[in-house]
């Protein structure tokens, strides 16, 4: 056999090989509805305070908290500024298109509809006992400072 006989032959068996894996993927259509089912896209997700977006993938089932998690992951590991940790149940993820109502964490992140979001801290409200006994350190202080300026104008004006 010559040399281009060959590699006659060689290409036969590749194209032949090539004509049959796309034959199996034709044939698959199992593969192709899971692949409909699990849909990836990218999402950009901007973050309060940092400079710029992050853009991932992300399949249409994930999780909102999931989403929050891969963002945060993502920030550390590009080394971005200011540092925000890890927990996730701190922060609230808020759809760019939609309406000022933050995401559940439980929905999917294909449900919302949208492929850009906004990320940021939850605020920490101070509970009832907190704020009371802020008032009344705050009243302590003011009502000696009070006392004092006015005890100081009474013999002021008493001596003149």
């Amino acid at each position: 056999m010559s040399t281009k006989a060959v590699n006659l032959k060689m290409k036969r068996t590749i194209s032949e090989k090539m004509m049959m894996r796309k034959q199996r993927k034709k044939g698959s259509s199992d593969e192709d509805q899971m692949n409909a089912k699990n849909m990836r896209f990218l999402v950009t997700v901007n973050v309060l305070g940092s400079a710029g977006p992050l853009r991932f993938l992300v399949n249409e089932n994930d999780l909102v908290g999931g989403v929050i998690d891969a963002s945060l992951k993502r920030y550390a590991h590009e080394g971005r500024l200011p540092a925000l940790g890890l927990a996730s149940r701190n922060f609230l993820l808020y759809s760019a298109n939609a309406g000022a109502d933050a995401l559940n964490p439980t929905d999917t992140i294909g449900s919302s509809g949208g492929r850009g979001f906004i990320m940021c801290k939850k605020v920490a409200q101070p509970s009832m006992t907190e704020a009371r006994s802020e008032m009344i350190s705050r009243k302590g202080v003011n009502g000696k400072w009070k006392a004092w300026l006015n005890k100081s104008l009474t013999l002021k004006i008493l001596s003149h």
